[in-house]
C-alpha cells in the first residue's frame, strides 16, 4: 500500500479538491480555512475602532465606564441650584423640584455636588472643627437616606446630614420646637441674600401713631339766641361760614316788649330828673331804682351798651334793637332770615371761635396705657404735609368703645391761618418716655403667631434659631428682653428662607429620628446590559464539529 500511495500523481490531487464537498473532508478543510482569515480581520477592526473611541470620543467613554461625579462630569463642572431651597443641586439646568422655581447656576463652581464622590471636605463648624456627614438624604422623600453619596432617579444629588444638624444644636442651645440649625455655608449666603445686623445697646421710644378728626373747641362755640318774641326786621350776616368780629352787628330785631321796655326806662329817668328837688329822700331812692331796674332789663335783653346809651342820649324809642357778635369767629350755623318770627330762647346763629381746635383720636388698649394729660404731640395732615403743630393732650376718655374696642384721647393745637379745618383727617403722633436695652432690627423677628423667632448668626454660614422675647417697638427697631444678647448678629434680609430651611430640617430629624436612624439604601436603577456584537456568521455548509477533521 505504501508503493501505490508514492505512486499517485499531482494530477490526481488536484482533481479531488476540485470535486468539491462531495470529494470528500479534505475538500471541507480546505474551505473553511478559506473564510476564517476574513472575519479575524473584522474582529481586530472593529476592537481596534472601539478602544480609539473609548480615549477619544467623551460620550462613548461616558456610555461604557459612568463616573460618580455625573453624567456629564467630565465634560463639564457647572452647577445649579434652587434660591429657596439651597441644599437642591443638579448638574443640569432645570426647575427646583419642590417650589418649581429655574435653577441657577452656581458661579466659579468647579466641583460636583455635596452628595457625589469627587465633594470636597465637610465644612467646619463655628467652632472650628470639620463636620461629620451622618447619612445622606433624598432630597424629595427625606425618609430615602443612603450611607454613601448617591442620586435619586431625578438624576438630584443626595443632601448631606451632619451630625450637629441631626442633634438639633451646634452651639448647645435649646432651640425652639420645630426648628433646628441651618448650615448653608458662606457661598450660599451671598446668593441668597442674607444679611445680618449686630444686636446693640442703646435707647428707643415707643411712638404711639394715630388718625384723628378735627372739631371746634367746644369751649370756644357760641350760640346767638333771642330772649323775647319778635321778628327779625334785617340781618347783617347773611351766610355760614362769613367771619365775624366780637361787637359786630349780626341781626336786627323788632320785639314790642322791647319797645315797652324803652319806654318804662324813659319814663323812670324822667321821674329822677323831677325828683332831684324833692325833700323826701325816699322819694328821690325810689324813683332813681325805677330808672335802674329798667336799664338792667334792657341789659337782660342782649340789648348793646350803645344801643342804650343812643336812647339815653336822643330819649327816643328804637323800633329795632341789635344784636352783637359776642365773640370772633366764623359763622357756622344760620337758622333765620328776614322775617323770621323768633320765640325766646330759639337759636338765631352760631359762631365758633377756630383759632384753637381739637383732634380727636382713637388709641388701642395697649397705646392708652402709656397716654397722660399734658404729653406733648405733633400733628401733620394730608392737605398741608410740610407743616408740623405742636400740641398737647388735653382729656382722656373714662370709657372704651364697644365696637372699636379703643379709647378716644382728645389733643388740643393752636390753628394758625385756619389750616386746621373742623372734620378735616389728621395724623398725629405721641412721643412717649424711652427705654434702654439691647436693641435689633425689627426685620430679623418672625412672628409665628404663638412666639417670635430669631435667627442669630454663628458665622461660616451657621444660623441658630432662637425664641427671643420682645418689648418696646418703634422706629423699625424693638426691644429684645432675652433670648438675643449684646454683640450677637441676627439675620435681617431674606430670614424666610432660613426659617424654612429650619422647620424642614428639624422635620426631618424627627423623621428620621436623628443620630440614631438607620440609612436606608436608595432604589438602586437595573444595570444596563453592555450590547454584544452579533456573532461571526458561519460559513456555508460547515456545521458543529468536535475534531479538527471531524465531518457531520
Amino acid at each position: 500500500m505504501s508503493d501505490e500511495r508514492k505512486d499517485v500523481k499531482p494530477e490526481d490531487t488536484e482533481a479531488k479538491e476540485a470535486a468539491g464537498p462531495e470529494g470528500g473532508a479534505s475538500g471541507s478543510r480546505g474551505g473553511g480555512k478559506s473564510r476564517f482569515f476574513p472575519v479575524l480581520s473584522v474582529i481586530l477592526g472593529l476592537l481596534l475602532a472601539g478602544v480609539v473611541a473609548f480615549y477619544n470620543i467623551p460620550a462613548f467613554h461616558v456610555l461604557l465606564h459612568p463616573h460618580a461625579g455625573g453624567d456629564n462630569a467630565a465634560m463639564t463642572a457647572d452647577k445649579y441650584t434652587c434660591g429657596m431651597h439651597p441644599f437642591i443641586i443638579s448638574d443640569k439646568p432645570g426647575n427646583c423640584p419642590i417650589c418649581g422655581m429655574t435653577l441657577t447656576k452656581i458661579e466659579g463652581s468647579a466641583a460636583p455636588g455635596p452628595a457625589t464622590a469627587t465633594s470636597s471636605a465637610p465644612p467646619a463648624t463655628p467652632s472650628g472643627g470639620a463636620r461629620k456627614i451622618l447619612f445622606y438624604r433624598n432630597p424629595m422623600n427625606p425618609q430615602i437616606t443612603s450611607k454613601t453619596p448617591a442620586k435619586d432617579e431625578m438624576g438630584m444629588d443626595y443632601a448631606p446630614v451632619y451630625e450637629d444638624e441631626a442633634k438639633g444644636s451646634g452651639a448647645g442651645v435649646d432651640l425652639p420646637e420645630g426648628y433646628a440649625t441651618v448650615q448653608v455655608g458662606m457661598e450660599r449666603v451671598q446668593m441668597a441674600g442674607i444679611q445680618s445686623a449686630p444686636a446693640v445697646r442703646e435707647a428707643i421710644s415707643p411712638p404711639v401713631r394715630a388718625v384723628g378728626i378735627v372739631v371746634p373747641d367746644e369751649r370756644r362755640v357760641r350760640r346767638v339766641q333771642s330772649k323775647v318774641e319778635g321778628w327779625v326786621e334785617k340781618l347783617h350776616t347773611n351766610f355760614v361760614g362769613q367771619m365775624v368780629t366780637k361787637g359786630q352787628p349780626l341781626l336786627e330785631i323788632y320785639s314790642p316788649d322791647l319797645v315797652a321796655t324803652q319806654r318804662e326806662y324813659l319814663l323812670a329817668r324822667a321821674g329822677v330828673d323831677r325828683m332831684k328837688e324833692s325833700p323826701y329822700e325816699d322819694a328821690r331812692e325810689m324813683s332813681s331804682g325805677l330808672a335802674q331796674a329798667a336799664r338792667t332789663r334792657l341789659n337782660l335783653f342782649d340789648v348793646p351798651e350803645s344801643s342804650i346809651a343812643e336812647l339815653e342820649r336822643t330819649g327816643k324809642v328804637q323800633r329795632t334793637v341789635t344784636l352783637n357778635a359776642p365773640v370772633s369767629g366764623y359763622v357756622t350755623g344760620k337758622e333765620v332770615f328776614e322775617g323770621t318770627r323768633v320765640m325766646p330762647g330759639m337759636d338765631l346763629l352760631t359762631v365758633t371761635d377756630l383759632s384753637s381746635v381739637w383732634i380727636e383720636a382713637d388709641l388701642y388698649e395697649y397705646e392708652a396705657q402709656a397716654v397722660r394729660v399734658g404729653q406733648t404731640a405733633t400733628l401733620e395732615t394730608v392737605a398741608d404735609p410740610g407743616a408740623k403743630l405742636k400740641g398737647r393732650v388735653a382729656f382722656i376718655y373714662p370709657t372704651f368703645s364697644p365696637e372699636t374696642r379703643t379709647l378716644k384721647v382728645r389733643f388740643e393745637f393752636p390753628n394758625p391761618g385756619l389750616r386746621l379745618k373742623p372734620q378735616m383727617y389728621a395724623n398725629v403722633a405721641l412721643d412717649l418716655h424711652s427705654v434702654t436695652g439691647v436693641v435689633v432690627p425689627d426685620s430679623a423677628l418672625i412672628e409665628t403667631g404663638v412666639r417670635v423667632i430669631a435667627f442669630v448668626d454663628l458665622g461660616t454660614g451657621s444660623f441658630e434659631p432662637r425664641e427671643v422675647k420682645v418689648g418696646v417697638r418703634g422706629n423699625g427697631k424693638a426691644q429684645i428682653l432675652s433670648g438675643v444678647k449684646e454683640g450677637e448678629k441676627v439675620a435681617v434680609g431674606a430670614n424666610f428662607l432660613l426659617d424654612s430651611e429650619s422647620k424642614l430640617r428639624a422635620a426631618l430629624t424627627k423623621m428620621t429620628g436623628g443620630a440614631s436612624a438607620p440609612p436606608q439604601s436608595p432604589p438602586q436603577p437595573k444595570p444596563q446590559t453592555k450590547p454584544q456584537p452579533p456573532p461571526p456568521p458561519q460559513p456555508q455548509g460547515q456545521g458543529e464539529h468536535t475534531g479538527h477533521g471531524g465531518a457531520r
